[in-house]
């Protein structure tokens, strides 16, 4: 082996086992008060308690229509998609990242020239006919000796499990409005069913003074305040209806479908089903810091962290090892082929921008204490989304007793007012008051059940899950699509994300 090669192997043995890494090492940008984190509502409604199944909090409303829902809503809603296929993108960076270990610079060149020279001078006239080639191979190969390289692979490996952080984000609230939106949709349904049934009691009613009127057994008064009332409850009718279509327009949409009347979804006319307790699978502080979107935010602090240190290195020379192997000759008779090897390291230093280097250090370590800051916010938000959801629940389920009862009342008191009235012992404004109260209370109690429900599922994304999902990140069809246009590898088979405990150390552990 030629000296010259065997020198410049030598120098890329020492860069690449003595590299350092410039820049800041990750740090959790956790704080104290997150260990410890309690809230009153959480214990009163929380019970610890490992469930086989318990980040498809769901299944606890036993209803075959959402889960049905929810099905399909993984395989057809458009947003969900585009976080996977920015899952597969952070993964193609990821690789564009790796590319850096290797020599940055392969090049092959081939050079060919032909000559047809014609002298026609003197008796005999002289023809020249001549090839010359030649052929080479450039590689320049910069040592990581400061770490920019190993810090950018870094950073895009915490970018690329950011965006996989994100896809379950996404599905934690695809899940989530999910259901929801079906329970608006059945909330709507009941309150439209209580509604015409109140229309047509009031509609009675109305016809039986206006009956009484014309026979002159009753007032103009008695009629007009029927006739009021039954038209307003007549007029909530179609603002309920167009409410209806509204919310079953926002569910066709979460499938994935076009607004359509969502045929197969027929009414179900039972309540709202109620759960006075949540099952929770880890203390409320831990299932805070794995929520989707706060493991994401930590993850794009670590990215950041290394990206600061990239734009460190340039405050250092580049050492890179640059080698040629150059192949010529000529058809000529006689003529010489030549090979040359050259080889050799090569310092390049920017030693008059430093104040443009520094400036940019300096961003880069102001968007890294903002991604800080939005990390801890995003903790902040997250308790206070659980301890919101909790005591919400708590407070509609004790609503919900009360207005129960209430709307029991108000249907007992309508019975005896009208049987008070036909009897003669009482006028007829206790009915119509009768009405008007037990058409808000039966409201009222439908718009509770629905608080609680929406309480409960505001409850579970806070802290309960839901990323989880057993196929891969794109659908079949998405997949075939993209793998007959380009050559993906075996990248379009990415799994879907799933997202353990975070402990203390780096962000960048799920593999």
């Amino acid at each position: 082996m030629p000296q010259l090669m065997r020198q410049a192997l030598m120098l890329a043995a020492i860069g690449l086992v003595g590299c350092v890494r410039l820049g800041p090492e990750f740090e959790s940008p956790r704080e104290a008060w997150v260990e410890e984190w309690r809230s009153a509502a959480l214990e009163q409604l929380g019970e610890l308690r490992p469930q086989p199944d318990s980040r498809r909090w769901w299944r606890l409303f036993d209803d075959p229509v959402l889960d049905r829902l929810i099905a399909e809503a993984d395989a057809g809603n458009p947003a969900l998609r585009i976080a996977g296929l920015r899952v597969l993108e952070a993964r193609a960076q990821l690789g564009i990242a790796y590319s850096g270990r290797y020599p940055q610079l392969q090049q092959a060149t081939a050079d060919a020239f032909y000559l047809d020279r014609n002298e026609s001078g003197g008796d005999r006239p002289l023809d020249r006919h001549l090839w010359q080639y030649s052929a080479g191979f450039d590689i320049g190969w910069e040592l990581d000796f400061w770490g920019r390289f190993s810090r950018a692979i870094e950073a895009a490996d915490a970018s690329y499990f950011a965006a996989r952080a994100n896809y379950a984000d996404a599905l934690v609230l695809l899940r989530s409005q999910m259901a929801e939106t079906y329970f608006a949709l059945r909330t709507t349904e009941a309150r439209l069913r209580i509604a015409r049934d109140n229309a047509r009691r009031q509609q009675r009613s109305y016809e039986i003074t206006e009956r009484l009127f014309r026979s002159g057994n009753s007032d103009e008064l008695d009629l007009q305040q029927a006739k009021t009332q039954y038209l307003g409850t007549l007029g909530s009718i179609p603002e309920l209806e167009s409410l209806v279509r509204r919310t079953r327009n926002a569910l066709a949409v979460l499938l994935g479908r076009p607004p359509e009347p969502l045929l197969e979804l027929a009414e179900t006319d039972g309540p709202i089903p109620l759960l006075d307790q949540a099952l929770l699978e880890d203390v409320p502080a831990n299932l805070l810091l794995r929520r989707p979107d706060v493991r994401a935010a930590e993850l794009q602090v670590a990215a950041q962290s290394a990206r600061v240190g990239v734009a460190v290195t340039d405050l250092y020379p580049a050492i890179s090892l640059l080698g040629s192997i150059v192949w010529s000759g000529s058809s000529v008779d006689g003529s010489s082929q030549s090979r040359d090897l050259l080889g050799g390291p090569s310092l390049r230093w920017n030693l008059f921008d430093h104040g443009s280097i520094k400036g940019n250090i300096r961003v880069q370590d102001a968007r890294l204490q903002q991604l800080i800051e939005v990390y801890r916010d995003s903790v902040r938000q997250a308790a206070r989304e659980a301890d919101d959801a909790a005591t919400g629940l708590l407070k509609a389920l004790e609503r919900e007793r009360i207005l129960r009862e209430a709307a029991v009342a108000a249907e007992r008191s309508l019975d005896l007012a009208t049987v008070q009235y036909r009897e003669g012992y009482t006028d007829f404004q206790r009915v119509l008051d009768a009405q008007r109260a037990l058409f808000l209370q039966q409201d009222n109690y439908l718009l509770t059940r629905s608080s609680a429900a929406s309480s409960l599922i505001a409850l579970y994304k806070a802290l309960g899950g839901g990323w989880q999902r057993s196929d891969g990140v794109l659908d079949p069809a998405t997949r075939e699509q993209m793998r007959e246009r380009t050559d993906w590898g075996d990248l379009l088979d990415e799994a879907a994300p799933t997202l353990p405990q975070p402990d203390s150390g780096s962000p960048v552990n799920e593999r």
